[in-house]
């Protein structure tokens, strides 16, 4: 969402004193190659302290070396040695490192720095580009967008890795529509724990394809994908509104993401404004921000519900009828509506001001103890009131941004390892907190406590992101699923040597 990271910055400085914190670290070992291998791992204390970090900055783990791959092939040299060498060692493949929990790292073992990979080439067609792994998402969209194409699915911040987004979900407020990023893949080559270099497809080893996709970097390293592609629009509307009432706030999201015409919205997400954190009132109009401010005090609690309309030809009809849509069907707040009018790359990219912001303060590398969750629409009313009234809003303070919107359940594929909850329509929640030093264990104590309160109300949760260290807690998380991720382990990553920072096997 815009100004994700504005509400992060003002409430970091306020709690941020000292450097990141790291909760765990492991000492180094040293990894010595064979020559005939022809691979050389990068051991300078810079690469190896970048390696050892994540956005989450909650944890050290330090590798041996970081290798930097000009194709794939490196790749898979390093993991047949590993797999059959004399001494063996665990491998995890990098893109921009923004995992929360080190779930990219390896203690003494080696980092891949996937971002080495990175070219994207558009069919003659323009109906899919070919993406390399380490490719960031941001690039994908300037190259396609200078063709008058571009995938249709992305995450709020671009400046990630294509292989990374899709070993998780990839998920953003066009996921009603058009599903996560990983629903819209065709292809993928992988090197598998074996070293195994293999295109995999729906139809060609769709075993791999699907276990790949949300696979948590368990069974192979993405090094190319195939994005489907679509007509990309010029520009975007973009609505803010906002509600005292959840209900009416939830009702009126359900509606839009069940649109299936020409005036439905192509985005939409939601946000909580609570009276415990910084209220950030910089998309409305001046005269109206301290009018926002003082609803978020009187209400403790104010529901942003955000919506996007792409299109090419202002003086279409359709974007008037999308607008009157908007302000005559939906429950808002009267007269807390705002509209901005930005290019489709500007709303696509809109966090990445934020981000300049962070980093020109210094304040971009803090903890960040996270806690994104799926909740089943039906339990929504219930988490609500437990989790956002009865924790959250009873915190001394809130240190960052609360997401809050729904999705629908057919645009993902059960084929894949992604966990969703088993309900036709469920909700995204994102609690993106910042913390500092001090206040982390503090900030993940409350993250527990959310946790513990779902599954004692039988509130089903899943988690996304997630980072679990008991295999019982993967269990439960896979449910049915467990038996083939487990057996897909087995079957492309046999000496568990992928991704070993999930903490899964």
């Amino acid at each position: 969402m815009a100004n994700l990271r504005l509400m992060i910055t003002l409430i970091t400085l306020l709690v941020y004193l000292l450097p990141s914190f790291a909760i765990s670290s492991e000492s180094t070992k040293v990894i010595i190659l064979p020559k005939p291998l022809n691979l050389t791992l990068l051991t300078d204390p810079s690469t190896i302290s970048t390696a050892s970090h994540d956005y989450g900055n909650i944890t050290t783990v330090i590798p041996a070396g970081v290798l930097c791959p000009p194709s794939s092939a490196e790749i898979s040299r390093l993991l047949r040695y590993a797999a059959n060498g004399e001494r063996m060692f665990q491998v995890a493949a990098r893109g921009q490192g923004h995992s929360l929990n080190g779930q990219a790292a390896v203690s003494g073992g080696v980092v891949i720095n996937m971002t080495c990979l990175a070219d994207v080439t558009v069919s003659e067609d323009k109906k899919y580009a070919d993406v390399a792994g380490g490719t960031l998402w941001v690039d994908v969209l300037r190259e396609t967008a200078e063709k008058g194409v571009s995938p249709v699915s992305w995450t709020d911040y671009l400046h990630i890795s294509v292989g990374g987004t899709l070993s998780n979900a990839g998920i953003g407020g066009q996921v009603f529509r058009n599903g996560p990023q990983i629903s819209n893949v065709l292809e993928l080559d992988v090197i598998t724990g074996k070293g195994e270099m293999l295109a995999c497809s729906p139809q060609l080893n769709p075993e791999l394809f699907y276990g790949v996709l949300g696979g948590l970097g368990q069974f192979g390293i993405i090094s190319r994908a195939r994005i489907v592609l679509n007509h990309a629009p010029k520009r975007a509307k973009w609505f803010k509104m906002l509600y005292s009432d959840f209900t009416a706030f939830t009702k009126d999201q359900e509606s839009l993401i069940s649109m299936d015409n020409d005036t439905e919205v192509d985005y939409v997400e939601g946000q909580l404004l609570m009276s415990n954190g910084i209220v950030d009132t910089s998309f409305f109009p001046p005269s109206d921000q301290s009018k926002v401010a003082d609803l978020v005090k009187n209400h403790s609690i104010i529901y942003v519900l955000e919506v996007a309309k792409y299109y090419d030809d202002p003086s279409l009809p359709i974007i008037g009828q999308v607008i009157e849509k908007l302000t005559k069907t939906l429950s808002y707040l009267p007269g807390f509506i705002s509209m901005h009018d930005v290019t489709y790359f500007d709303f696509l990219n809109r966090v990445q001001a934020e981000e300049d912001k962070l980093r020109s303060l210094g304040l971009w590398e803090v903890p960040h103890p996270w806690l994104n969750l799926y909740v089943p629409k039906s339990q929504i009313l219930d988490f609500h009131n437990g989790v956002v009234k009865d924790i959250l809003l009873k915190q001394n303070s809130t240190s960052g941004v609360a997401l809050f919107y729904p999705t629908n359940r057919n645009k993902w594929d059960n084929r894949m390892s992604a966990v969703i909850p088993d309900e036709d329509v469920f909700y995204v929640v994102g609690l993106l907190q910042s913390a500092s030093p001090q206040n982390v264990a503090e900030v993940e104590r409350v993250n527990e406590t959310i946790i513990r309160f779902c599954k004692d109300s039988g509130i089903k949760i899943k988690q996304y992101l997630m980072h679990f260290t008991r295999k019982e807690d993967w269990v439960e998380h896979f449910g049915s699923k467990w038996g083939d991720f487990f057996k897909r382990k087995d079957l492309f990553d046999p000496k568990k040597l992928l991704s070993p920072g999930q903490d899964i096997f």
